[in-house]
């Protein structure tokens, strides 16, 4: 016989709406309560009837989030962030990837519509606001993520991304760089403003901008290894050719790296290498990558807030944007310059980054 949640509630005397609440983690439950419930529920073999439930409560408790592609270790990291603080809260999460095709992203938005979902949290590879103005007037909650959409007033976490350009850069002029080369990114938020970064520190630093030092990629999320490695090769046949270099993400970096060994030199003797991102994997690469940390955890975590507290708000809260401040992580592929004291391998500076928010009027 199917255990039902009433079943519960009559055995324990207790009200369905306290089981209701303990199997969602409400935090105003006692802890003898929970704890009651939890082991009548074990017993029982319990398992809540989602259709159901979605049916009373008019939410059906599943989060879409949707992103360039789903082997980025960077979207990876915010995923698992995002799955945690929304599991707190009772909801499921529903990954899809648009292989940085806007077309794609926008047949995915609208399979996930279909399917009732309480919010969805994108990181678009498109610049058109249409699809998101359509959101808006379903009235389905959304969180934008990494990337913002130009002339569309909507919830926003993500890392100032022309600190990013601007700190990179800088590292580098400062370990003695003085033909720095920048592998860009698509004509998106994120790469517009990290090359607007890139342009800010050459000046500060009195060199010199040269459009032949820059290579764009159309893929920075998809085959992004490879796009690198030819970003970089392009580069190296430019006279004189760089002895600095600031990719838009570590992937391409890495793909950067490769072309630079390959051809016989040494990293960071002949050629210094910083990427973004901060991977967990960038200490282990044949020569440890220098990072800027855009904090893909704290991302998660951050727009997981957003997203509780407008699914379970009784009136529509205020757009916010919530922008986290980059931080620098030095390893072996940019210390042309011996560091005075000791330097971590992993999150060396700036550890407790600040983040900005404002809502949007």
């Amino acid at each position: 016989m199917t255990v039902r949640m009433k079943d519960i509630a009559k055995d324990l005397g207790l009200s369905i709406v306290t089981i209701s609440k303990v199997l969602r983690n409400h935090p105003d439950i006692a802890e003898e309560t929970r704890e009651r419930v939890l082991q009548r529920v074990k017993e029982l073999d319990y398992h809540p009837n989602l259709m159901a439930r979605s049916l009373v409560t008019g939410h059906s408790y599943l989060i879409g989030l949707v992103v360039p592609d789903l082997l980025h270790p960077f979207f990876t990291e915010v995923a698992k962030a995002l799955s945690g603080a929304m599991r707190g809260g009772g909801y499921s999460l529903i990954i899809s990837s648009s292989e940085e095709n806007p077309e794609l992203e926008a047949r995915e938005i609208q399979q996930l519509m279909g399917r009732q979902l309480d919010a969805l949290v994108i990181a678009s590879c498109g610049t058109n606001a249409a699809a998101f103005e359509k959101l808006d007037r379903n009235g389905i909650p959304y969180v934008l993520i990494d990337r913002e959409v130009a002339g569309l007033t909507a919830n926003f976490v993500g890392v100032n991304d022309t600190a990013v350009g601007r700190i990179a850069t800088e590292h580098l002029i400062d370990q003695g760089c003085r033909r720095v080369a920048h592998i860009r990114g698509r004509d998106n938020s994120t790469g517009i403003h990290r090359f607007e970064g890139y342009r800010q520190a050459l000046l500060r630093c009195g060199l010199q901008y040269s459009e032949g030092l820059v290579v764009t990629r159309s893929n920075v999320d998809t085959d992004t290894t490879m796009q690198g490695a030819e970003a970089m090769r392009l580069l190296l046949e430019r006279k004189p050719r760089p002895d600095g270099v600031f990719a838009y993400n570590d992937p391409l970096a890495i793909g950067a790296m490769n072309a630079i060994l390959d051809a016989g030199l040494h990293i960071p003797q002949d050629i210094a290498l910083v990427g973004s991102g901060n991977l967990h994997y960038d200490d282990s690469l044949r020569v440890p990558l220098s990072s800027v940390d855009q904090h893909s955890s704290m991302i998660g975590e951050r727009t997981g807030g957003i997203l509780l507290r407008f699914i379970e708000s009784k009136v529509c809260p205020q757009t916010m944007s919530v922008i986290l401040d980059p931080s620098l992580v030095v390893r072996a592929s940019s210390m042309r310059i011996p560091a005075r004291g000791p330097i971590s391998s992993a999150r060396e500076k700036h550890s407790k980054p600040v983040a900005a928010a404002r809502r949007k009027q």
